[in-house]
């Protein structure tokens, strides 16, 4: 893993549930943070440099965890040293280096996954089945947010334009992937949205207009509080996803015939189910992941562009 920061951590604090796997190399563009964090989780080569870890024979698949303005180079490298990667969301700064990413990895027969978490939680699993048996009908509308307030920090990275901060990168991934699971291809969008001070965007909302009709409804922010829940709409019934909609432990759906609450609970750190993701398809030969392709991710920052072009 590259990157060793907050989300690397539970990244790693997550691999102890997974069976098949373990973290053989961690570098930071600080020796001293990759020495530290090595001896916090046990893991035996530490490197002060990201091309010392690509050239290292026992590693076979790396996790990207390095502000986002850096994934598409990192990735890149690791691709070209032999890597299959699974790289953090946002997975680019935009399209054009999603396209990059995915070009190089089909390019060279590896494996490259954007690490959207939520598609393989239990509850997202559940949410796929209910949506496949049709239970809700035809789905219609997702109404998504995302958002809370943090004082107003420069030197972070949320708050820096130039690492990709911003509401919209960050968070407001979250319901737009929601928004493409249910009602695939997006074919215009209508937008709008504040930029503080430090020039990153702090609160944004758009409208989906998806290719089948459907319609989303997204909001992020940095500096305003939601209630980070999400509603499915459909022909004969909805489905609620509680705070946080992301990552929810449940889901309920409601039809004709009443309401049925769906656990989706789990033990530990739920990024494990993208782990055991990644070792599934690894195991299978396959370069990417059937849940979150290459083309919905490139989808995805399409969208992202879109959105940030009606707000700047």
């Amino acid at each position: 893993m590259i990157g060793p920061g907050e989300i690397a951590t539970g990244f790693a604090e997550a691999m102890k549930w997974v069976d098949d796997g373990e973290i053989v190399a961690v570098a930071s563009r600080s020796a001293e943070r990759a020495e530290a964090f090595g001896d916090r989780f046990g893991i035996p080569a530490r490197y002060g440099d990201y091309a010392s870890l690509a050239a290292d024979p026992d590693v076979d698949v790396v996790y990207v965890a390095t502000p986002q303005s850096r994934h598409c180079q990192d990735t890149l490298d690791l691709l070209r040293a032999g890597k299959h990667v699974l790289c953090e969301k946002p997975f680019a700064m935009d399209a054009d280096e999603a396209r990059k990413m995915a070009e190089e990895a089909r390019n060279r027969g590896l494996f490259l996954m954007e690490a959207i978490w939520s598609r393989f939680l239990p509850a997202y699993r559940s949410l796929a089945e209910v949506l496949a048996e049709g239970r809700i009908g035809d789905p219609l509308l997702v109404e998504a947010d995302f958002g809370f307030r943090m004082p107003v920090r420069p030197d972070h990275r949320l708050f820096d334009p130039a690492l990709g901060g911003g509401a919209l990168l960050d968070l407001g991934i979250y319901p737009v992937q929601l928004c493409s699971l249910v009602l695939g291809e997006v074919e215009r969008v209508t937008t709008d949205g504040v930029i503080g001070s430090t020039g990153v965007d702090e609160q944004v909302a758009a409208l989906l207009r998806h290719s089948g009709g459907g319609l989303g409804v997204v909001k992020a922010a940095i500096r305003t509080g939601m209630a980070c829940t999400a509603r499915i709409s459909g022909t004969d019934g909805w489905i609620d996803l509680p705070a946080f909609m992301h990552c929810p432990d449940a889901l309920t759906v409601t039809t004709r015939a009443g309401a049925e609450h769906i656990d989706g609970s789990y033990e530990g750190n739920g990024l494990r189910f993208e782990i055991a993701e990644v070792h599934r398809c690894l195991t299978r030969s396959l370069t990417e992941s059937p849940v979150i392709t290459l083309d919905e991710t490139i989808a995805l920052a399409t969208t992202l562009d879109a959105i940030r072009a009606g707000i700047e």
